[in-house]
């Protein structure tokens, strides 16, 4: 090998060596260069929330009640209430002792009536007109004939009950004229005498209070001022008897006198609605 040619092989290793050393010991210092971003259009779908991010609240919204929806309101305190029909001219005798149901009806219709009905050859025609519609009644006039002279003569419609509880049968009575504002018709006397209930006195009003309670019944007896010997005297004309006063005279019908299809019980000869 000639000098020359050894000289220039001592030249390109140095060259090498050079080189290798500048790629393993390149300066910390040198800032690397990051490689290209690409660039992705965000998803359309809302991003989701990360474990620890704290959720936002949602405001609760203000609900207003629809009147629909509004509770009833509570029935006034019970009070003392009143029903009276009566005025005068409306009491009417009866014209024999056996013509109690021919009074009655005379009565029913003053009551609700400024017609009054009083003569003695009227009343011989509604004791008639009952006496034609009643059965196994002894000649005479029962209930249902009471109640069918009422119909017919255009002041009901009236139908007959039987209630055995005294209490409900008075509180069933006041109602009745509470919704109707016509007379109620009273048995009396096992089921051989007439009485118009004319009003009434309650604790709490009938249309209002479930549970009203009947202090006082007024009362209309045709055979006032006689009264009888067996059962007391009459009161006097749209007198406002207690409930004790009344069940002296006012109580249930013997089984077997007339309409034995009845039950036995305190019988109203009721005013219905419509």
């Amino acid at each position: 090998m000639t000098a020359r040619a050894l000289r220039l092989l001592l030249a390109l290793g140095f060259v090498l060596a050079a080189c290798s050393a500048s790629a393993v010991e390149r300066p910390t210092s040198e800032p690397m260069t990051a490689p290209p971003i690409a660039v992705v259009d965000p998803p359309r779908t809302a991003p989701t929330a990360s474990p620890s991010a704290s959720p936002v609240p949602t405001p609760r919204p203000t609900v207003t009640p629809s009147p629909s929806a509004t509770l009833a309101p509570t029935p006034a305190a019970r009070t003392a209430f009143a029903l009276d029909l009566y005025v005068d001219g409306d009491f009417v005798p009866q014209h024999t002792f056996e013509w109690c149901v021919g009074a009655s009806i005379q009565m029913a219709h003053n009551l609700v009536s400024r017609e009054k009905r009083a003569s003695r050859e009227d009343q011989a025609e509604l004791w008639e007109l009952a006496r034609s519609h009643s059965v196994d009644s002894f000649n005479g006039a029962n209930p249902r004939g009471w109640a069918a002279a009422l119909n017919e003569i255009g002041l009901g419609p009236y139908e007959v009950v039987s209630i055995p509880d005294y209490d409900e049968a008075l509180r069933t009575a006041a109602a009745a004229m509470r919704v109707t504002e016509r007379p109620v018709g009273l048995v009396m006397w096992r089921g051989r005498h007439a009485w118009v209930m004319s009003g009434f006195e309650s604790v709490g009003d009938p249309a209002v209070h479930p549970d009203f309670e009947v202090t006082g019944i007024r009362v209309l007896d045709p055979l006032f001022p006689h009264g009888s010997g067996a059962w007391g005297s009459s009161p006097q004309p749209n007198s406002l008897l207690t409930p004790d006063e009344l069940a002296a005279q006012f109580v249930v019908r013997e089984a077997r006198r007339w309409s034995s299809d009845l039950g036995t019980g305190h019988l109203l000869v009721l005013p219905a609605s419509g």
